[in-house]
């Protein structure tokens, strides 16, 4: 039987955008004091009601690099244009302080952070399906149309990683996914879904991007609407 590993000193956790991660771990925080987010560095500009260092550290490209090049930096990411990373000096001073580190981060970066850091606790949070992935998405005011569609696209090559976490979440009722998210962080009790099972919902998921009515027809849309905008720029 797989060892539960909620209590490690690290805790990875990914969604696709849109699935409600950053609520879960916001709440965490609030309420287990000796859990603390790594705050990350990132390129992207403030959004209204941000705050530098406390949701993240926002610096420009050239500042970014200084850290890549520097080797300060665990992982690190472009993600819809802008630069995302983790630095080594936030989670030593985390761990120093005897807290817990908690890492919300892309799949990729949960990969370089977990080669980095083995003991660490992975988990994927998981929408229960990708018509109310794109609903949320929908529901956002602070994405174009075009961004919600990569956003999309990139939560499918996200899902095709899936079986490399250890923990999955379905988030289909916000209490229930938090109940079961903080069950495990704070108690090291096992989550409702089995590793299998959480593989198997990631592939039904990808099954949907393919299958379902919709998403065809949106994807329809947008190919022809960068039909017209290649035309228009040949014509211009």
């Amino acid at each position: 039987m797989k060892k539960i590993n909620g209590n490690a000193n690290i805790l990875i956790i990914t969604a696709p955008s849109g699935t409600g991660k950053t609520t879960l771990t916001r709440r965490l925080v609030g309420e287990v004091p000796n859990i603390k987010v790594s705050v990350s560095v990132t390129t992207r500009a403030k959004r209204p009601g941000e705050e530098n260092g406390i949701h993240y550290w926002f610096v420009n490209e050239e500042e970014f690099k200084q850290h890549v090049e520097a080797n300060r930096l665990v992982e690190w990411v472009k993600l819809f244009g802008h630069y995302y990373g983790t630095t080594k000096d936030e989670i030593q001073r985390i761990i120093q302080a005897g807290q817990r580190v908690l890492l919300e981060i892309d799949v990729e970066g949960a990969h370089h952070v977990q080669n980095i850091y083995p003991e660490s606790c992975t988990i994927f949070i998981l929408p229960p399906t990708i018509l109310s992935l794109w609903t949320r998405l929908s529901q956002r005011g602070t994405d174009t149309l075009p961004s919600k569609w990569r956003r999309l696209n990139t939560a499918k090559e996200e899902l095709l990683q899936g079986k490399n976490f250890q923990h999955f979440i379905i988030n289909d009722n916000l209490e229930n996914a938090y109940a079961e998210l903080k069950n495990l962080v704070l108690n090291n009790q096992a989550v409702k879904l089995s590793h299998s099972e959480g593989v198997r919902h990631c592939m039904k998921l990808n099954e949907e991007f393919e299958t379902a009515d919709w998403l065809v027809e949106l994807r329809k849309k947008f190919k022809e609407e960068d039909a017209t905008e290649h035309q228009r720029r040949s014509r211009s």
